[in-house]
Formats: C-alpha cells, sequence, structure tokens
C-alpha cells in the first residue's frame, strides 16, 4: 500500500476525514475510492458515500477477498445511518466470516457491533445481548471499546438499569477519550444526557411530577401498583398483566388509577374508553361487561368498587397507585420517538422498528407532516423523514417496541 493510503487510513482512523479526503480526492483506485467512501460517510454525505463504497467493492479483484469485505462492512454501516433496515445481513455475516479466516479481528468485531446495533433499532433485546455478551472488548482498539460500552449503555437504558448504565458509560467514555476521536466523544456526552433528562411522568393522586430514569426503575421496584402507559401494562414489584392488545381495558384502568383514591364517573368512563359524548343504556352495559373484564385481570393487585356515581380502584393491601406516562404524549408517540434521533429514516424502516403497517407508519407522517412535526426529503424510495429531538426529554420510554417485559 502507497504513503497516501496509509497516511489517508490513519487519518480516518483519528476522525479526521477531511485529512483523508485531502490525500485521495483525485484518486479512482479501488483503495482509495474506499477511504472516500468512508470520508464522506464521516462527513454525514451518505448517498455519496454509498456510491464509492460500492464501486470500490466492485473496483477490488476477486482474489482481494479482504477488501471487498471491509467494504461491505462499511455499506452496512452507512445503511445503518441511513436508518434502511432492511439491508442484508446475510452480507454482513459472510463479509464477518471472511475477515476471521484472514485475521483481521477488528474490523470483524466492527462488523458484529453493526449487528447489534441494527437489533438495539428494531427492539430484539434478547438478540442484541446474547450478541454483546459473546464479545470481549479488552483486546480490541478504544474506539470499538467506547462503542461496545455504548451499546451495553444502551441496551440497559432500554431495560431500565440505571446503574450498569450508569457505569457502561463511564467506560465509553473513558476509552472514547484514549481514542481522541470528536465525534466519539459527542455521541457518549449524547448518551449521558439521556440519564439526566426526564424519562417520564408520574401520576399520583392527581398530581403530576417528571421523574428520571432511575427514578422510573425505583417505582417499578416499588409496592405501588403502577399503571404503565409507556407500555400498556399493569404491575406491581412481582407481576405484570399486559393490556397492550386491550386498548379498551387499559383505557378504564388508567382513568381508575389518575382519579385513585377518587372514584370516576360513569359517563367519564364512556367517554375516555369508547370515544362517545352521548352515553345511552348499550353503553352503560358495555361498560359493565368491559369492567368485569378488567376486574378479573386484575384481581390480584385490586379490586374495581362500584359507587353511587361509578367506579373506583380499590388495591390490595395498602399501597400507592402511581401512574406513568410518556413525558410527551400523543396519537403519534412513538413515531416521534423513533426520529427524535435526529437520523433520517425511512417508512420502511420506522414500520420495522415500530411494529407497524408501512402504510400505517405512512399515514401517521403525513398526519405529523401537516402539523409541522416531521419534514421528509427526497422522493420515493429514497424519501426520508426527520425532526427535531423533543428538547429536555429522554425518549427512552417512548419506545414500547424496544421494551421488553
Amino acid at each position: 500500500m502507497d504513503s497516501l493510503i496509509t497516511s489517508a487510513a490513519r487519518a480516518l482512523a483519528a476522525g479526521d476525514p477531511l485529512g483523508a479526503l485531502n490525500r485521495v480526492a483525485l484518486r479512482d483506485d479501488a483503495p482509495a475510492l474506499a477511504l472516500r467512501g468512508i470520508a464522506m460517510a464521516q462527513l454525514g454525505e451518505f448517498t455519496r458515500a454509498r456510491v464509492l463504497v460500492r464501486s470500490a467493492a466492485r473496483a477490488f479483484g476477486a482474489r482481494e477477498a479482504v477488501a471487498r469485505a471491509r467494504c461491505a462492512v462499511a455499506e452496512a454501516e452507512i445503511a445503518l445511518a441511513l436508518r434502511d433496515l432492511h439491508w442484508p445481513t446475510k452480507a454482513l455475516d459472510a463479509a464477518c466470516a471472511t475477515l476471521d479466516a484472514h485475521g483481521d479481528r477488528v474490523n470483524a468485531a466492527h462488523a458484529r457491533y453493526l449487528s447489534v446495533r441494527r437489533l438495539l433499532l428494531i427492539g430484539r433485546l434478547q438478540d442484541a445481548a446474547r450478541a454483546l455478551g459473546a464479545l470481549d472488548p479488552a483486546a480490541l482498539p478504544p474506539a470499538l471499546r467506547a462503542a461496545h460500552e455504548l451499546m451495553v449503555a444502551g441496551l440497559a437504558m432500554r431495560r431500565l438499569q440505571s446503574e450498569p448504565a450508569r457505569a457502561a458509560l463511564a467506560r465509553a467514555r473513558q476509552a472514547a477519550r484514549e481514542a481522541g476521536i470528536p465525534a466519539l466523544n459527542a455521541e457518549v456526552a449524547s448518551a449521558t444526557r439521556l440519564l439526566e433528562a426526564p424519562a417520564a411522568r408520574q401520576i399520583v393522586r392527581g398530581e403530576e411530577r417528571l421523574l428520571l430514569l432511575d427514578e422510573v426503575e425505583a417505582v417499578l421496584e416499588s409496592p405501588a401498583l403502577v399503571v404503565d402507559a409507556c407500555r400498556y401494562v399493569v404491575r406491581d414489584a412481582h407481576t405484570v398483566v399486559s393490556l397492550a392488545r386491550r386498548p379498551v381495558l387499559f383505557t378504564l384502568a388508567r382513568a381508575l388509577a389518575e382519579a385513585w383514591p377518587a372514584d370516576v364517573p360513569r359517563d367519564v368512563l364512556i367517554a375516555r374508553a369508547f370515544r362517545t359524548k352521548h352515553a345511552d343504556e348499550t353503553h352503560r352495559a358495555r361498560l359493565r361487561v368491559e369492567l368485569g373484564r378488567l376486574r378479573s385481570m386484575l384481581r390480584t393487585f385490586a379490586g374495581i368498587d362500584a359507587t353511587q356515581r361509578g367506579f373506583v380502584l380499590a388495591p390490595r393491601g395498602p399501597r400507592e397507585v402511581v401512574v406513568l406516562a410518556q413525558p410527551v404524549e400523543g396519537e403519534h408517540a412513538a413515531l416521534l420517538a423513533f426520529l427524535s434521533d435526529g437520523e433520517s429514516w425511512s417508512s420502511s424502516a420506522l414500520a420495522l422498528a415500530s411494529g407497524a403497517s408501512q402504510r400505517t407508519v405512512q399515514r401517521a407522517l403525513e398526519q405529523l407532516a401537516q402539523t409541522g412535526k416531521v419534514q421528509s426529503f427526497g422522493q420515493g424510495r429514497a424519501r426520508r423523514w426527520m425532526t427535531p429531538g423533543v428538547p429536555g426529554f429522554s425518549a427512552m420510554l417512548l419506545l414500547p417496541a424496544l421494551l421488553e417485559g
């Protein structure tokens, strides 16, 4: 490898894409194309970066398997930055195997971390945990050690484990300092701010306050009866009852919990659960049926007693009733949470990550665009959506698809 290619590669490793481009910008041989592509990706020019990396992969000969594999890893990283979550994972697995077979442990580890990042984005936490557990960062360079710890922290935060997340971020901060890459330091700082930002609203006896992530964790471990509007469950420290597929029952449970220890009038429950302003006898009959179902599902936590004007939640034993709500609520809060990372997403990637159909996601994005909450650029399959993050809030609990029971 000639000196210009070597110095450009070192500049990229140090987080200096402009320095790398100064050395290879006018060259069209395969190594230069690959380095130019990586440099453009570091500068945020992902579409151009993808074209250059693909050109480099074609330019490398059939005998240059390692170089072609590195291009495949670079293309996967660009796809991840573009939130193109449908990129072929088999190609990345094949590249990883090639790199392992030729002794390129660092790039093979980098490929595995890309797979873990994708798993975290689409909410497959158990798979991500298994993949992370199989990786040993001790022998890796500082930049990859920092990436490892950032993923450990991200997994812990999604599982509401604040102390492991804080410890992982401390290790990531130290590794990022050793790496000396400004963008990596900024990424660690951004992740750290999630632990310092309000993550949920707590409603108890009609009073609201914002909670940090570790405070949410403390509430879930307390003896309180918690109606969790972030994940649509009712729970205490030992038992979880999911109402995610029973929206009417969850609406009733939340209304009763928000009013506790007071009762809720029948007409109010009907209006919230059935979305009607004009209740008749059929609505009252349906309300009795739905409350009977809810009473059966929550029997280990609480009773639901009739009062003269409505119904009241009666928890078992001396315990508080707490509602955990999203810090920012709305019809499409989950989509806004994904978009709040500041990256551009395709509607297909949002559908994959949220678990909704692509058509449902497209309709929601159009509605959000009409109110100015999101914006798009590009056309057809290249169309991407983005929005500024919600200032001062953590989106961690706005991601129900990323939270496992």
